[in-house]
């Protein structure tokens, strides 16, 4: 049979910094499956910094979103109806299909969820892309190694408060950098050593010297800009930069100027080193082993920031600019 759902399109591409009048709702009618379809409805939905790249009309390392359709992102949700081998009614599914509340798909387009006891939602934050980018960075990319201090950038969000917690299990020393002090507080709860208040200082860089006195030796990337700048002012020859997102470009206007002490990786012989977790999908097995092990023993803590309705995807996206979220930000839809 067929369902009605509401959808969140691109209604034009912002300039600037995202506002409502970029998005608009939609109904549509979703009708029965077809062969070797199943028709889901969504109970999660994701938003994350990256699809703000998505709203422009460039190319990247994904294509950016159409004007007047439904955006993408990732999604949990159940069967309702199934004409594909393999998927029942009542099945969770892991999608990319966002930003609606209802859809068809063909089996291959979905991915059946075992949720080994997790709420269905945290396979979009720490048990999904959000945790394994916190993982990749920092074992593959920034290569961690014994006695390394780990600075984290956007310490609070969904991947560095991953970041944090997977550094001090491994025996690690983490500062980490947060706006506010429920964000400080959330970040000493999980046993962050050093947190920054970065809206209360000043100078960054004197508070990342106070904090790391002999240096640092990881740099987990997040926000750039000052961040970046007091990073490479820190840093220890040899220290590595995993470079994952600029939040703080992302709605820039005209070209950011570059930090302004970049020379300093020549002479400290850093490695700065971009990368997108899509490319390290092979990593999975590993972090989700290591992941159960430590949430089985009570030693991993994760927050949610909650919007209801697909009609709130907007606002719960532009929160992510202004810092307003607490761990990983999600909509509920179900």
């Amino acid at each position: 049979m067929s369902i009605t759902s509401r959808e969140i399109r691109l209604k034009s591409r912002p300039v600037g910094l995202p506002t409502a009048d970029n998005f608009e709702l939609a109904s549509v009618t979703v009708p029965a499956p077809g062969p070797g379809e199943v028709q889901v409805k969504n109970l999660w939905m994701t938003v994350d910094p990256y699809m703000r790249g998505r709203m422009m009309d460039r190319e990247s390392y994904v294509p950016p979103f159409q004007i007047g359709e439904a955006l993408q992102g990732g999604a949990v949700g159940e069967v309702v109806a199934s004409n594909a081998e393999g998927l029942k009614v009542g099945d969770l599914v892991s999608t990319m299909f966002g930003w609606r509340e209802a859809f068809n798909a063909p089996a291959g387009a979905v991915q059946k969820l075992d949720t080994h006891g997790l709420p269905p939602q945290a396979f979009l934050g720490v048990a999904g892309m959000p945790g394994l980018t916190a993982y990749v960075g920092l074992i593959k990319i920034a290569a961690l190694k014994p006695g390394d201090v780990v600075f984290v950038s956007a310490a609070a969000g969904a991947v560095g408060s991953v970041v944090c917690q997977i550094a001090k299990l491994k025996g690690h020393t983490v500062i980490g950098s947060a706006g506010g002090a429920d964000k400080v507080a959330f970040l000493k709860q999980i046993g962050v050593d050093h947190v920054i208040d970065y809206k209360a200082e000043k100078d960054l860089t004197a508070a990342l010297q106070r904090a790391a006195p002999q240096g640092i030796d990881v740099y987990f990337e997040n926000v750039g800009g000052e961040h970046l700048e007091a990073a490479l002012n820190v840093a220890k020859p040899f220290a590595r930069f995993a470079l994952c997102g600029m939040i703080s470009q992302y709605n820039a206007t005209e070209a950011p100027k570059g930090p302004s002490n970049i020379i300093l990786a020549v002479g400290k012989s850093l490695k700065l080193e971009g990368f997108i977790v899509s490319n390290h999908f092979d990593m999975a097995p590993a972090y989700l082993k290591e992941l159960s092990g430590w949430i089985q023993s009570g030693k991993f803590h994760w927050k949610e920031t909650v919007e209801n309705g697909v009609e709130n995807a907007p606002k719960a996206f532009l929160k992510l600019f202004s810092g307003e979220n607490m761990g990983k930000m999600l909509v509920k839809l179900g």
